[in-house]
């Protein structure tokens, strides 16, 4: 609206302007690029945001594999501390029970308590993988008979 002309000219005079703009006859006319240099800026444009990406990734990766050394090192030495608190606890039960039984007797205490545990675990773990080998047995049966 920056031609105070505009209102007063005729369609056909529009028209005309328009179709001069699509030509290129007209200066004022925006310039327009070829497909190949849009497909040209394109190919730029994903070249760069491909690198992008792979920096982004790279330094994600990074991350995740500093993060994941000092969880690895905090769940050993938890893992660690929890094993010298049970060798605490089983000392301790030996040493608490001396007064009322031998010394011997109270190993002997300790230890069967902790051998039946293991035992009752064991079985737990024998028929966990046992279920474990029946899911995947009863699923290759139906595909050889379904």
């Amino acid at each position: 609206m920056d031609d105070p002309d505009r209102a007063q000219r005729s369609p056909a005079e529009v028209d005309e302007e328009l179709d001069a703009a699509v030509r290129g006859d007209n200066d004022s006319a925006p310039t327009r690029s070829s497909v190949v240099d849009d497909l040209t800026a394109l190919a730029e444009d994903g070249k760069t945001l491909f690198q992008a990406e792979i920096g982004f990734q790279k330094t994600r990766l990074a991350f995740a594999a500093n993060r994941s050394k000092s969880a690895l090192f905090s769940g050993l030495m938890a893992f660690g501390f929890l094993h010298l608190a049970l060798i605490a606890l089983v000392v301790g039960m030996v040493i608490a029970l001396t007064p009322y039984v031998t010394a011997f007797g109270a190993t002997a205490i300790v230890v069967s308590l902790l051998l039946i545990g293991a035992y009752l675990l064991a079985l737990r773990v024998r028929n966990s993988t046992r279920e474990i080998g029946e899911a995947f047995d009863s699923t290759s049966d139906e595909d050889e008979n379904g």
